[in-house]
């Protein structure tokens, strides 16, 4: 039994030991990416886009749908969802992969603007930082406008107004109810959720962000039937 414990105890100290390594090397990759770049300076790049959407020119349901398909709990986290992560791990532990993120908007945007889509832990600690970060120094609002005019909607399009110019030949004010919960679900996924390469794929996405609109009471189930039709 003692040998048992002992080796027990060698494994604890061999992973805490990677885990502080790791963490150390995701800490380092932030650091030097503002070094590189500082955050004032990206955001200014970005809100200077010839076709940058200000939050306000946005429909509600629009921005309903991304907090609810996206991070339901956006407007009460500090930069992480520790219940995303933690549900992310174990499914990815039953998979055996990479199969879900758990990463919020605060994440997804530290990722659009610095690093890479490769699944890598450094990468993902790194992700973390610029997270804290960046709810360090911008308002949720803010956060949530710079993410949409930094996400990939599939079709060339970089910003939610190219999408919507894109897709439905209007300006964002112009969306009906059914456009904007369609736009809102691409992301994810723009090579399969394009309407462009796979409508029915894109409205059965469509499809998932009103039932998560409803389970987060932006929307009644009656209302959400009506928009699907």
């Amino acid at each position: 039994m003692k040998v048992v414990g002992k080796i027990i105890l060698v494994v604890v100290l061999v992973s805490i030991s990677i885990m502080i390594a790791v963490v150390g090397n995701g800490y380092d990759m932030y650091k030097e990416a503002l070094e590189q770049t500082s955050l004032e300076e990206q955001v200014a790049s970005i809100r200077q886009k010839e076709n940058y959407a200000l939050l306000e020119e946005l429909p509600q349901i629009y921005k309903n749908a991304v907090i609810s398909v996206e991070d339901h709990r956006f407007y009460t986290h500090k930069g992480i969802d520790m219940i995303a992560i933690a549900r992310a791990i174990v499914n990815d532990i039953k998979a055996m992969d990479f199969v879900e993120g758990g990463s919020t908007i605060t994440q997804q945007l530290a990722k659009n603007i610095y690093f890479t889509q490769e699944k890598k832990i450094t990468r993902k600690i790194a992700e973390v930082f610029m997270a804290f970060e960046m709810e360090r120094n911008y308002t949720k609002e803010e956060i949530l406008e710079l993410y949409l005019n930094t996400s990939y909607f599939g079709d060339g399009y970089y910003t939610v107004k190219e999408a919507c110019r894109g897709y439905f030949q209007k300006e964002l004010n112009q969306m009906t109810d059914y456009e904007a919960i369609l736009l809102a679900g691409i992301p994810n996924a723009p090579s399969v959720y394009a309407p462009t390469k796979n409508p029915e794929l894109a409205k059965q996405r469509q499809k998932q962000v009103v039932e998560k609109m409803v389970k987060y009471e932006y929307l009644t189930r009656r209302r959400g039937k009506k928009v699907n039709r």
